[in-house]
């Protein structure tokens, strides 16, 4: 059974803002909300009765403190609902439905030409009666206003016909909010990554294709057309006798020319040539040749690229990801080169791999569900 689709409940203001720590907190007692909200104990305890009136918030046991006294411990109610997260891959479709304090309830993927059907199975396994306060879909565009005005689709062929596809499968009615994967990601490593505890960094994928992720004293820089990041407009080839054309650095620094590479290297007496990122890297990681030399070139142009960045941004700290950059095998090149070219840059690899974008893509629909659930608080106490 999908999830019921209902408006939230009007709250008051105090209300909101509880309601909006206990998403955050998981559970907490009424003094720890009053001391997250910065609100009276009386005015806390008016709020949570209000959110346990309208089945926002639920007694979910007691705790002991010191004293020996208990305290009701209350958590998010059923009618707190839940959310929905979808990352349309270029190879396989990952679907996360959450609560809104973050709980995973429900999770599949599925190869990309049947995204529809992840989207189907998480929404039939999420909590029945629930309501579903919000969707994100992450892909790999940038996004623009559909033809309607009222909404957003992928700007380009990437990911339009995936997106398309899918929409079909989505509940109507609901919110939906279109982000780029890798400000997925990047907001991944921010919050459960290698960049926890920094407010500035990059996140540079590598992988089919390239793009960066800018954070920035916490927050993700879209730019003004939503397209910050997007490196594959670089200009290149750059020199005298060539023209630079639209997203050939991605077609240079990508893991099918790595792979194009890889084939015109290869030699029959080196053995079976690899068809894959992973089966190269694997055999680069036994010191086999020619597989360790186009890992090493492959780390040389990553870095090459990590300096463009550093040179814009000066970040301080880049995390590489993606299905050929998170490996640490590119590591010491990629510092190497960036050493070589830029100002002194803190380099590591990414701590959450192929889930860094639906994770990111969840983090943020359970802050548009939260946001849905206390945007009409208003009224004044």
């Amino acid at each position: 059974m999908e999830p019921v689709l209902t408006e939230a409940p009007r709250l008051t203001e105090s209300a909101g803002a509880v309601f909006a720590v206990l998403a955050q907190a998981g559970s907490a007692t009424r003094p720890q909300l009053a001391g997250l909200a910065g609100l009276s104990k009386p005015t806390v305890s008016a709020a949570v009765a209000e959110l346990e009136a309208a089945g926002l918030a639920a007694c979910s046991g007691t705790s002991t403190g010191g004293t020996g006294r208990s305290a009701a411990v209350y958590g998010l109610g059923p009618a707190s609902g839940t959310v929905l997260a979808v990352d349309l891959g270029p190879a396989r479709t990952r679907v996360r439905g959450c609560a809104l304090d973050g709980t995973l309830l429900a999770e599949a993927a599925t190869p990309r030409a049947r995204a529809a059907d992840a989207v189907r199975e998480a929404l039939a396994a999420l909590p029945a009666g629930a309501p579903l306060r919000a969707i994100v879909v992450a892909v790999g565009d940038v996004t623009a206003p559909d033809r309607t005005g009222t909404g957003m689709r992928p700007a380009t062929a990437k990911a339009g016909p995936v997106f398309d596809a899918v929409s079909v499968a989505l509940p109507p009615g609901v919110p939906v909010h279109l982000e780029n994967n890798v400000n997925c990601a990047a907001l991944a490593e921010l919050h459960e990554g290698a960049a926890r505890g920094r407010r500035t960094f990059g996140y540079l994928r590598i992988g089919v294709g390239i793009g960066l992720g800018i954070v920035i004293g916490g927050q993700v820089l879209r730019g003004a057309n939503g397209a910050a990041g997007e490196l594959a407009r670089l200009p290149y080839p750059w020199d005298d006798d060539r023209e630079p054309r639209q997203e050939a650095l991605e077609a240079y620094v990508g893991s099918q020319a790595l792979l194009r590479r890889a084939a015109e290297a290869w030699r029959a007496e080196d053995g079976p040539c690899p068809h894959t990122p992973e089966r190269l890297f694997a055999l680069a990681a036994e010191g086999r040749e020619p597989a360790r030399g186009l890992v090493a070139r492959h780390a040389a142009d990553v870095g090459r690229l990590a300096a463009a960045v550093t040179a814009v941004l000066d970040p301080g700290l880049l995390v590489l990801g993606g299905s050929t950059g998170a490996d640490p095998q590119l590591l010491p090149g990629v510092r190497a080169e960036l050493g070589r070219l830029s100002w002194p840059t803190e380099v590591v690899s990414s701590q959450i791999g192929d889930l860094g974008t639906v994770v990111g893509a969840a983090r943020l629909a359970v802050a548009k569900g939260v946001q849905n659930v206390t945007e009409g608080a208003q009224v004044k106490d």
